[in-house]
């Protein structure tokens, strides 16, 4: 052992100095791949969320996509049915735990009509007693069109609109659904789909598997989503005529009293793809109800608590993971991109755009 009165030797101070520098320099690069400065060629969060941008235009304040919402808050009371595949205590039998969540449209522009596109999402995060969260997005169709992040990256280039006339090209389009197959399920429900005239009665997939782990440790791939209790579904050439009639609708439905959705948990059995959100499981699959989703209140998101919410679909509670779902980390690091844009502008930090309008996110 080196005798610390006797001065080190240069060989000694060599080696420690290129320990320190491997220290520092193996997270750097590590970042520098994250980032994609390594890469230039590898798409990154900020490459997804850049092409919202250009397929759109830039709202400062705003979520980069789902940029038009409503908060909501309420509570979920667990009927103790998925107690048995999950630790989750939000699943402990008879356990109310409080919610603040958001109905919103897809896109970019936080001034498109209702009535521009047919499908709804609702976000959720769940505050547990333990301390722990459990935050997840859905949308109102039984499945998504592209199974990875390049597909999907792809997919909204072939979107953008062209500056002559300043709609998407329909030869990038076909192009695109040619070069992808694996479209052909949401593109069939796309042809039927419509706009409906409100948020309470759609229903409500998570499209990404997860998995529920049990006090055992056994993990049981699912699927979830939530089913309205209203069942008087409208079309939108039924709503009021103006852009926002969905806020509108949910305000006087929760001034008659709560609005309730039931949480229904499908069970993969042994083969079904957990990594395909193209691919929906056969319909014979087990489904529990797992208990009762409770809305309460409707505010504006420009002050209401959802603003500051990231519903990132990694945060989840102990008794619920992550699948090998692709597109799962990918959606985590670009809610992260969009959250630290629109926080940073509505800041007005150096290098910012100022807010437009109201920063409502």
């Amino acid at each position: 052992m080196h005798d610390p009165a006797t001065p080190a030797q240069p060989g000694h101070r060599t080696s420690a100095w290129t320990l320190i520098a491997a220290a520092v320099a193996v997270p750097a690069i590590a970042f520098a791949y994250v980032g994609g400065w390594l890469a230039p060629h590898r798409l990154t969060p900020a490459k997804v969320i850049d092409q919202f941008q250009h397929n759109a235009g830039t709202f400062a304040g705003y979520r980069r996509n789902h940029a038009k919402g409503v908060c909501v808050t309420g509570h979920f009371d667990s009927n103790g049915q998925a107690q048995a595949y999950s630790i989750a205590q939000v699943f402990a039998p008879g356990q109310r735990t409080p919610v603040v969540g958001r109905f919103a449209i897809p896109g970019s522009n936080p001034y498109a009509p209702d009535s521009s596109v047919p499908i709804r999402s609702m976000a959720l995060r769940f505050a547990l007693a333990n301390g722990q969260q459990w935050r997840t997005g859905m949308n109102s169709m039984p499945v998504f069109p592209v199974a990875t992040p390049q597909a999907f990256y792809a997919q909204l280039q072939a979107q953008q609109p062209d500056p002559a006339t300043g709609k998407p090209d329909p030869a990038k389009i076909a192009a695109f659904f040619a070069a992808h197959p694996e479209t052909a399920a949401f593109r069939a429900w796309a042809k039927t789909a419509r706009p409906s005239a409100s948020f309470a009665t759609e229903s409500y997939w998570s499209l990404n598997a997860f998995a529920f782990v049990d006090a055992a440790g056994r993990r049981q791939p699912v699927r979830w989503r939530m089913v309205p209790e209203a069942n008087d579904a409208g079309s939108a050439a039924n709503a009021p005529g103006d852009a926002n009639y969905l806020a509108a609708d949910l305000t006087e439905r929760l001034a008659r009293g709560p609005q309730r959705w039931q949480l229904q948990v499908t069970l993969a059995n042994p083969g079904d793809p957990t990594n395909d959100a193209t691919k929906t499981w056969p319909d014979d699959r087990r489904t529990i109800d797992a208990g009762t989703l409770v809305l309460e209140r409707s505010e504006s998101q420009a002050s209401g608590p959802c603003r500051d919410i990231n519903y990132d679909p990694l945060v989840l509670p102990a008794g619920i993971e992550a699948s090998d779902d692709p597109l799962l980390p990918a959606r985590s690091a670009a809610y992260a991109d969009s959250y630290l844009r629109r926080t940073s502008e509505e800041a007005h930090l150096p290098g910012t755009a100022a807010p437009m309008r109201e920063a409502s996110r």
